[in-house]
């Protein structure tokens, strides 16, 4: 419960984590600042961790003399925690990842949606993982499965560089240039949840689609069906 307890707060309130990291010294702060960064990109278990909020918190401390966190020394730590991340869920991905899929303890992680994936990664290239870094949960899912998809580590991992090294500057650099707001310092919290919104919403946009592209092939098919049958009778 402890655990749990503690991932709630920090998913609710990531300024209030960091704050409490502080208190305990600037190198637990960088350090569980780079694990939470590396373990949402790296481990395939763990794509609910706040990247992108926690970047944002912690580039309004660094805004803040008082708080100690320099601007300078974050900035490396947050570039290396997903790229390191991304290669080690790349080589999960390429060595066990048909295994984790077979074993269905990764849920969301069903044949059907590899194979979407694939056909993602087959469609736009390393391209996509790019893009998938600034989309909640893809940037977990995506190196993993390129991994599974067999792209090559050498055409995989520059993408998979520029792509970390973008995501974590823009966060930390918003929150370094608007966390010394006053609208943005007294809400806080919805500032959170729009960062939310928004990294979660073309997500949500693409799952829709998806959804109701599918149905209306299948009504499409269904009709269709229901014509040729009407003719064959006719004849």
């Amino acid at each position: 419960m402890g655990v749990i307890n503690w991932l709630l707060n920090l998913l609710k309130d990531p300024r209030s984590a960091i704050a409490g990291w502080i208190a305990m010294g600037l190198g637990p702060t960088y350090a569980f600042i780079f694990l939470i960064i590396f373990v949402e990109t790296g481990v395939v278990f763990m794509p609910f961790l706040p990247g992108d909020s926690l970047l944002f918190a912690a580039g309004v401390f660094a805004h803040d003399p008082s708080s100690g966190l320099k601007l300078d020394v974050l900035l490396p730590i947050v570039w290396l925690a997903p790229i390191v991340g991304d290669q080690s869920n790349y080589f999960i991905g390429h060595f066990f990842g048909r295994a984790i899929v077979r074993s269905g303890r990764v849920r969301s992680l069903t044949p059907e949606r590899i194979a979407r994936t694939e056909n993602l990664i087959d469609k736009w290239g390393p391209l996509a993982v790019v893009l998938g870094r600034f989309l909640p949960f893809i940037r977990t899912f995506m190196p993993f499965i390129s991994g599974i998809s067999g792209m090559k580590w050498r055409r995989f991992t520059p993408f998979s560089v520029l792509g970390g090294l973008v995501w974590s500057t823009v966060f930390t650099l918003l929150g370094f240039f608007f966390g010394g707001i006053p609208a943005v310092q007294e809400h806080f919290e919805l500032v959170v949840i729009f960062i939310l919104v928004i990294s979660v919403l073309p997500t949500v946009i693409g799952l829709i689609r998806a959804r109701f592209g599918r149905k209306g092939k299948e009504t499409e098919a269904d009709e269709k069906e229901e014509t040729e049958e009407a003719v064959n009778r006719m004849e």
